[in-house]
């Protein structure tokens, strides 16, 4: 009996690319004795700012980037009685953090092209109780912030830009993180464009802000860890000023993201390779690729979404199933807010209050897109794309 041909190895969604300048700076913290809050976060924090290259910037590590959301929203006052504006299509955690402040959460439609957030329903949806809009750049590619930004000052908006998936994007020749909002927030989760295992950075102009948030980050203490006992003197005495929280991103962490963010462009550039590779050999066949950055901007390719065209023969779930079959990682972003149990059944929402998130949704796939990839993989999943449909 003839044993069957080897199937090739199984090519995930994503893995991140850890190289040996990392490892060797992870070894050097656990050698220092100083694992937790300290040198190389605070490090890790101006490194950040000059990457931004704007000098009026404070960053402020946190754990993840749900926390930063969290601790940008606190400082800018949303509490209970307020509503927050952010799109349905979305991860739940730029929504849930409104509700950790006792605040309610309003939803609202993204673009058909682009997938983020509908400027023209953000306005629609602005009422009395609105005091804060989220925007989320979508898989890497910019809101029209122009626009939001000026919807926002006129009805005098607080803004807090989830870029979980946007270093380094950019928007009008501008960083996403040296905008006009009130505060930015990156993720360093395992499958983003930089990672350090867990982790975010809170970006903002506004020193009081930042204040806040470095004290909500560590229980309300007055002081880091690192402030008192780093001196020469170690200084014992600390004050609780508010009932904080422990959000604070370790130094284990902070030396990882050391050198993923001086390797962020080269990591941007190795995506947007791979997505131009894709581009050309996705095309003919029945499926919407995703939308571009604009002429002079920079996409962070973070995601690489398709969605079925309508003369596409099989349905999303049955592609999904055969590319899976054929060994190749994929998933769907998102699941929209308006169709997960708690968003819907707390507000009564119905997909068709959001016809081009839900249609969206219906069709779409996330393709592999990670920096180790190579454009052999490419051309792997788009003939496996090709025989799925």
């Amino acid at each position: 009996m003839t044993e069957p041909p080897d199937r090739p190895p199984f090519l995930p969604f994503a893995l991140p690319e850890i190289g040996e300048e990392e490892i060797a700076e992870v070894v050097d913290t656990l050698r220092s004795g100083w694992v937790t809050t300290g040198p190389k976060a605070r490090r890790f924090e101006t490194d950040f700012a000059a990457f931004l290259g704007d000098p009026g910037l404070h960053c402020v590590a946190v754990n993840s980037a749900t926390a930063g959301l969290h601790l940008a929203l606190e400082a800018v006052g949303i509490g209970p009685g307020d509503e927050v504006l952010t799109t349905t299509h979305t991860f739940t955690a730029t929504a849930e953090v409104a509700r950790y402040l006792g605040a309610d959460v309003k939803l609202v439609d993204c673009d058909s092209a682009t997938l983020n957030i509908d400027p023209a329903a953000v306005e629609a949806a602005i009422g009395p109780r609105t005091k804060a809009l989220v925007p989320v750049h979508y898989a890497g590619l910019a809101a029209d912030m122009p626009r939001l930004l000026q919807i926002a000052r006129r009805h005098r908006l607080k803004v807090v830009e989830d870029a979980a998936h946007a270093l380094p994007t950019t928007c009008g020749g501008r960083l996403v993180g040296t905008l006009d909002s009130e505060a930015t927030v990156f993720s360093f989760y395992a499958n983003k464009t930089i990672t350090t295992g867990e982790g975010g950075m809170l970006v903002t102009r506004d020193a009081q802000i930042a204040a806040r948030a470095r004290v909500m980050r560590l229980h309300g203490i007055s002081r880091d860890a690192f402030d008192r006992f780093s001196a020469q003197v170690p200084s014992w005495y600390y004050e609780i000023v508010a009932p904080g929280f422990k959000y604070n991103l370790t130094d284990i962490a902070a030396a990882l993201g050391l050198h993923q963010l001086r390797r962020a462009h080269e990591f941007q550039r190795k995506r947007q390779r791979l997505a131009e590779a894709y581009h050309a050999a996705l095309a003919g066949l029945p499926l919407h690729l995703p939308a571009t950055a604009p002429q002079g901007e920079v996409h962070a390719w973070h995601l690489y979404v398709v969605r079925l065209a309508d003369d596409a023969r099989v349905a999303r779930d049955r592609v999904i199933e055969r590319l899976y079959a054929a060994g190749i990682g994929c998933s769907v972003h998102y699941i929209p807010l308006h169709l997960q149990p708690y968003w819907r059944d707390r507000y009564g929402l119905q997909a068709r209050q959001f016809p081009r998130s839900q249609r969206a949704f219906e069709r779409m796939i996330s393709l592999p897109l990670y920096t180790r990839m190579q454009e052999s993989d490419v051309l792997r999943v788009a003939e496996a794309l090709r025989g799925a449909l």
